[in-house]
């Protein structure tokens, strides 16, 4: 157990609600003033150098990035959770149109939410 975070729970939570498309569900487990950083930031141009701060910058961005994939329904599968200290890592699979994908999201937290989150993707 991490600061009263449960590492396993807190990935089942994020998963079901990536899956709903809440992204209000997510981001309650945000500080107000969390920063993300993802490649995909730059992609669906939310951020120019794919450093989102605050929680409506972040916000935006993955209401932005769910709209534009609108059109191929996703499925979210948690693969492995790791523990760090005052930190998570969610490795997961996502998989639409018969595609898969896999990424990494490395989670900080600080007095219980998340203060620093960062999207990955497999390098190529």
């Amino acid at each position: 157990m991490m600061n009263d975070i449960h590492p396993m729970e807190f990935a089942r939570e994020w998963e079901s609600a990536w899956n709903r498309r809440d992204v209000e569900a997510v981001l309650r487990h945000f500080h107000e003033d969390a920063v993300f950083t993802s490649p995909l930031a730059q992609r669906v141009g939310a951020a120019a150098d794919g450093v989102l701060k605050g929680k409506d910058a972040i916000r935006r961005y993955w209401q932005t990035a769910l709209a534009q994939s609108q059109s191929t329904p996703a499925q979210f599968q948690v693969n492995t959770v790791y523990e760090g200290v005052n930190s998570i890592v969610i490795a997961f699979t996502i998989t639409a149109r018969e595609q898969r994908v896999d990424r990494v999201e490395v989670l900080s937290f600080r007095d219980g939410l998340v203060i620093e989150g960062h999207g990955t993707f497999v390098a190529s």
